[in-house]
């Protein structure tokens, strides 16, 4: 008897659907037709034990136990899932070959890997077990999936990877939370102080972008715009830029911040005639975006619909669970495998029989058309997020649902039109000595652009200033003479930085480098998934407002004073996104046999001492006068983000 374990019962579904009938529904596993059974996990079926597993003295939370390392690790059964352990434990005794099916990245890998492993499964059962890796539950997907079964021991890599994360993510959470959670009890504060690598540079992040929003001193600066007109009688505008002897008046970012000096300018060149001295008109393109990986959905759902990353998360488990409209939405990546070309006639026709407002977009697409989107170099477990062969009435969606399909669909869309064409011009002025810059940017071919028209709002938010730049330049030529028939000084002010949204927060986290001070390792993050991971950073910005350490201001993510009170305490180390851009740096190494498990681990346990010796001798008085509200624990328990993953 084979048997296929799924990471969760719709999948275990999935697979069951298209093997032989007839079938046979059991509790907790499907027998198919050929005597072979399908079963499966309910996520995570096993979690790490607590401390007190290794030692009944770590029930009570007491800094001289810190830090605590177990010599041997232990895994031990989910109170509310062990049912089905003991369903799969008999199954797998029974079983003469086994087929894992876990979701296609890291956690999935693992996760199945740890139940084969926690049963005690004879090794060459163990051995011999099969790799099934499935991103698109509809039948045709998944007959073919089935028809390419790999060696399990091949993904082996992938799940030592996740294990180390697992095992450091205990470690790092547990131990630091104890020792800060224990410090801030002695200045009065009651709540758990939770630490993690990844939750914690995160709220490290919004408390950094707050303090800098409210010790901003807003200053003037001045532009000069000449307003010209050629010899045919047509007007445009430009704008003064600053020359090197003005730079003691400047700002970094070449803001002339005193106002005499723009009112001379305006003085200078008011009325005066002026020269082009250099024309440069370039026409571009600009290819379609890529279709979507987790992270991008969720910006642009945030930015879209308002909606957070979990909506986001939970809005595409629904399409790809329980109606089979997208394809795997994990995903960390934004390219297809060159095979899945073939099947864009069936994709794009999906498309428009479900959604009415895409139907012409989809009956206009050029299938003969080929985006770089198609590359099998740039795909590994799993392929981008795009709109799967199934139609389905729209009704049947929640707007949620209908919204999120769109973006999906339309994004994929984008790869069968043309490149956006256009036309840079800019053009260099020079006036009574003084260098004006006048640009534009004018559209040739809209191209995959025609997908996403530009709404009315977003238009009247641009300045009148703003509109006259942007408009076109008249036909001109180097050297011809035109005249400022009028200049004006325009006094503005330097803007704070924006406080984070659900949108900007995920950028931020996806593109972490720009956040991260070591150069070396700023250049290695470019390449990497950023901080978090695609599964885990929607669970990871909620458990930050669970504890309380962030809330919400209408579309605003702001920082509490439990959440600065917590940063100030900690060592700028574990505020950082750098060191956990290492973690992931070597984590990585690690799922392709580039760095080894014990490596990574002993240096995070070096390390970690050094932390919590710096924890014993500070006590975090900005937390004095506090409360969170809710008492602290005498256990450290880690929930499952995202239904399966650690918190970080």
């Amino acid at each position: 008897m084979k048997l296929y374990i799924a990471e969760k019962p719709s999948l275990g579904r999935a697979i069951a659907d298209v093997l032989p009938k007839p079938h046979k529904k059991q509790q907790g596993y499907i027998e198919v037709g050929n005597g072979d059974v399908v079963s499966w996990c309910i996520g995570h079926l096993l979690e790490q034990a607590e401390p007190d597993a290794y030692d009944d003295a770590y029930k009570k939370w007491r800094l001289e136990h810190l830090p605590i390392v177990p010599e041997t690790w232990q895994l031990k059964k989910k109170p509310n899932t062990s049912k089905q352990l003991t369903v799969l434990r008999g199954l797998v005794k029974k079983a003469t070959s086994l087929v894992h099916a876990g979701d296609p990245d890291r956690e999935g890998q693992l996760l199945v890997d740890e139940v084969i492993e926690f049963l005690k499964t004879p090794a060459k059962k163990k051995n011999t077990a099969q790799r099934l890796l499935i991103s698109d539950l509809n039948p045709a997907a998944v007959k073919k999936a089935l028809n390419n079964l790999q060696p399990n021991s091949d993904y082996i890599p992938l799940s030592v990877s996740a294990l180390a994360r697992s095992r450091a993510d205990w470690l790092y959470g547990m131990n630091m939370t104890r020792a800060y959670t224990l410090q801030g009890q002695k200045v009065g504060y009651q709540g758990v102080l939770s630490v993690g690598r990844v939750q914690t540079p995160i709220l490290g992040l919004v408390v950094r972008r707050d303090i800098e929003i409210a010790n901003f001193v807003s200053k003037p600066f001045y532009e000069v715009l000449a307003h010209l007109q050629t010899q045919q009688q047509e007007t445009f505008t430009a704008k003064w830029k600053p020359s090197e002897a003005c730079r003691p008046y400047m700002d970094e970012d070449g803001r002339a911040l005193v106002k005499k000096l723009a009112e001379n300018v305006v003085s200078r060149v008011q009325g005066k005639m002026g020269e082009v001295t250099k024309l440069e008109k370039k026409n571009k393109q600009q290819a379609a975006p890529l279709p979507y990986n987790l992270s991008s959905l969720q910006i642009d759902g945030a930015k879209r619909f308002g909606m957070s990353a979990q909506q986001v998360l939970d809005t595409c488990q629904a399409l790809y669970e329980r109606h089979k409209l997208i394809t795997y939405p994990r995903s960390d990546s934004r390219y297809l495998p060159k095979e899945h070309y073939a099947h864009r006639g069936s994709v794009i026709k999906a498309i428009a029989n479900t959604s009415s407002s895409l139907n012409q977009a989809a009956v206009n697409a050029d299938q003969s058309l080929r985006s770089k989107a198609w590359n099998d170099g740039k795909v590994e477990a799993h392929h981008a997020i795009i709109p799967t062969e199934k139609s389905s009435n729209v009704d049947r969606l929640n707007s949620s649902e209908k919204n999120i399909y769109e973006l999906v669909a339309r994004q994929y869309l984008c790869q069968f039109y043309t490149a956006y064409e256009y036309a840079d011009t800019v053009a260099e002025i020079t006036i009574a000595g003084g260098l004006f810059i006048a640009k534009a940017k004018m559209t040739l071919k809209l191209g995959w652009k025609v997908l996403f028209p530009k709404s009315a709002a977003s238009t009247n938010k641009q300045t009148d200033a703003e509109k006259e730049l942007a408009a076109q330049l008249p036909t001109i030529k180097k050297g011809e003479q035109v005249l400022c028939q009028q200049a004006e000084c325009i006094e503005k002010q330097t803007q704070p930085p924006k406080h984070f949204s659900d949108a900007t927060l995920l950028a931020a986290m996806t593109g972490i480098s720009r956040y991260v001070q070591d150069s070396d390792i700023r250049k290695i993050l470019k390449d990497t998934d950023g901080l978090g991971t695609e599964a885990t950073r929607a669970g990871i910005i909620e458990l930050l407002f669970r504890r309380n350490f962030l809330v919400r201001n209408n579309k605003l993510i702001l920082a509490t004073d439990a959440g600065k009170g917590l940063i100030n305490a900690l060592p700028e180390s574990a505020t950082l996104p750098d060191m956990t851009a290492q973690w992931e740096s070597v984590l990585d190494g690690i799922s392709k046999k580039e760095a080894s498990y014990q490596h990574f681990m002993g240096g995070l346990l070096q390390q970690l001492s050094g932390m919590i010796e710096q924890a014993k001798a500070t006590l975090p008085d900005g937390l004095r006068g506090l409360s969170s509200g809710k008492p602290a624990g005498r256990k450290f328990k880690k929930k499952p983000a995202a239904k399966r993953s650690y918190k970080k």
